[in-house]
């Protein structure tokens, strides 16, 4: 009852060429956003901040980088991390190089130069694709991590290879608070989702998903493979590149090479499975979802232990996290695999039907 279409019409091809469709999805967009910008800010916490909104956040828009590149272009990459980690140094280097650059050019330079980084790895999609693809993609995990390592220059001498970042300012205005953190992380990953949503839904969008359903046919139809893939690795690693920049520069505020390792890969390929490949939607549900479940754990599972007599420890707590994301990657890949994005689209097509049966 809730998504009805009766009395929403379409008089214009813009009109029905728009993001939200419905009504309804307009105005709970607009109220989400209102709740990120304006109510969150007042109501959470410092913790919450720091722990939790601002790696949410962060995360998401590496999956959503991700994703275009996997869920929408049909293109494995295992190397996520090694991009993010570009990104960080990249934005490192350029804020610490060049004297008063604006923090929003350094997020576009960082970008830019993990799109060249993923464009030069991503020119294996050419040749070869699926698993082979996957471990050609793992190449530049390793790659990037002993690149950072071993030449001092990309973090200014430092011989371990840690970089601490500089002091950020937004036009003036210095963005050292939690609060002021979490804004301008969210304002960059609203930008980008949104244009995201744009690139999938242009010509580009629909010809990488014509290379993913099947690259012989789209050939046939006149879609360039090459340019089509290398594009999709340029724009993934744009994004994972800004994500990586916002990484070192808002959340952790001092990062190494081998934290970009190659479990952190995984995890953000973890993001996307459970909660959807191909969907803007599917990458945030997986990254609330990833960073959620291991906190509800540490709190549930010591006192169910304790009412229970049972000897958990710390890394027994560990070893079932591990457990429970094993279990569930198995069931979206096995019962859904679209994830959760599709179980949202699933409950929306049956309230439009309430309460009439399906």
């Amino acid at each position: 009852m809730l998504y009805r279409e009766a009395g929403q019409f379409k008089s214009s091809y813009i009109a029905d060429s728009q993001i939200f469709a419905l009504r309804q999805d307009r105005i709970g967009f607009v109220l989400l956003l209102a709740v990120a910008f304006l109510a969150v800010p007042w109501l959470a916490t410092e913790y919450w901040f720091s722990a939790i909104l601002i790696p949410f956040l962060v995360f998401a828009l590496a999956a959503l980088g991700l994703n275009i590149l996997t869920g929408y272009a049909g293109q494995l990459s295992l190397g996520s991390a090694a991009f993010m980690a570009v990104g960080a140094y990249a934005a490192y280097n350029f804020q610490l190089r060049i004297d008063g650059i604006p923090i929003v050019l350094t997020l576009l330079l960082a970008g830019a130069c993990a799109a060249a980084v993923g464009v030069l790895f991503g020119l294996p999609s050419l040749r070869i694709k699926g698993f082979y693809l996957a471990v050609a993609t793992l190449a530049a995990q390793f790659f990037v991590v002993w690149a950072l390592t071993k030449f001092s220059w990309f973090s200014n001498e430092s011989s371990s290879g840690v970089i601490s970042v500089p002091r950020l300012d937004l036009f003036g205005l210095a963005i050292n608070t939690p609060v002021r953190k979490y804004l301008f992380v969210l304002a960059i990953v609203c930008v980008m989702a949104l244009l995201a949503k744009n690139l999938v839904r242009s010509s580009t969008g629909r010809a990488w998903m014509a290379v993913r359903d099947m690259d012989v046919a789209a050939e046939v139809i006149g879609i360039a493979l090459m340019r089509t893939k290398l594009s999709a690795f340029a724009v993934s690693s744009f994004y994972c590149g800004v994500a990586g920049a916002l990484y070192a520069f808002c959340y952790l505020g001092s990062v190494e090479p081998d934290g970009f390792s190659l479990d952190l890969s995984f995890r953000i390929l973890f993001m996307i499975i459970i909660g959807g490949v191909g969907s803007i939607l599917g990458s945030f549900l997986g990254s609330a979802f990833i960073l959620l479940l291991p906190i509800l754990l540490d709190n549930l599972l010591p006192p169910m232990a304790a009412l229970l007599h049972l000897p958990f420890t710390n890394a027994t707590v560990s070893h079932i996290q591990m457990m429970v994301f094993g279990a569930l990657i198995i069931f979206f890949l096995v019962v859904e695999p679209h994830g959760l994005a599709r179980l949202w689209q699933i409950t929306k097509e049956k309230l439009r039907l309430w309460p009439f049966p399906h």
